[in-house]
């Protein structure tokens, strides 16, 4: 299986801890047959909202790989005994057959070697006004009650606060899809992608703010 993982790091630790992270990554795959496909340092982030500590920044770690779940167990057990390690998170995205897709599509608007969107190419792609006024668009398909992710053929993404922060109001209220219009099986997507987000600080539960640059 794909998976990604996010690290956050205390944003004070040197340079040399931050490195290794990465080596942290690959230490542990190695004894479970598994191959890091990204290794992509997103470095310091203002929180959308602090965390339970205090916290307010953290420095963005994020990795893709294909393994198995022990080694997932094994990338718990030993960023949680990490005294640097502020949050953690493991996603599956996908099956071995997708690796190259998955390589060559990831973008993140955080990301500072892979800085982008999966809107950024739809313009071109997209047989409606689409995205050049995306609010007006979006607007356009909850009057038809009509779902603006499938017509264009995209998916919430965690990472992607473009593809999901327009569904939250400015008092962190995930619109339903009665309102947005977006069917069902989107809705669930949705609401996976800003629950990650808000794990990892990246949204905020209480408005609709989202990290930034610090």
């Amino acid at each position: 299986m794909i998976y990604e993982l996010s690290v956050v790091t205390k944003p004070e630790l040197g340079a040399e801890a931050h490195a290794q992270i990465a080596e942290i990554v690959k230490d542990a795959l190695k004894g479970f047959d598994g191959e890091v496909l990204i290794a992509d340092d997103w470095g310091r982030l203002a929180l959308a909202q602090p965390y339970a500590n205090g916290a307010r920044h953290g420095h963005f770690h994020y990795f893709m790989y294909k393994s198995n779940t022990q080694a997932n167990t094994e990338l718990t057990r030993r960023f949680g005994i990490n005294e640097g390690v502020l949050r953690t998170a493991i996603f599956n995205i996908g099956l071995d057959e997708e690796k190259e897709t998955l390589v060559k599509n990831f973008k993140s608007p955080l990301s500072k070697a892979h800085r982008g969107s999966v809107l950024d190419n739809k313009n071109e792609d997209d047989d409606e006004s689409g995205f050049e006024d995306m609010e007006d668009d979006r607007r356009k398909f909850a009057k038809r009650k009509s779902c603006w992710f499938t017509a264009k053929k995209i998916k919430a993404d965690w990472k992607d606060p473009q593809t999901w922060n327009w569904l939250v109001s400015e008092f962190g209220k995930i619109s339903p899809a009665r309102v947005s219009g977006i069917s069902r099986k989107h809705q669930r997507f949705a609401n996976a992608a800003i629950k990650h987000a808000r794990n990892l600080g990246i949204s905020s539960y209480l408005s609709n703010r989202t990290a930034d640059r610090a």
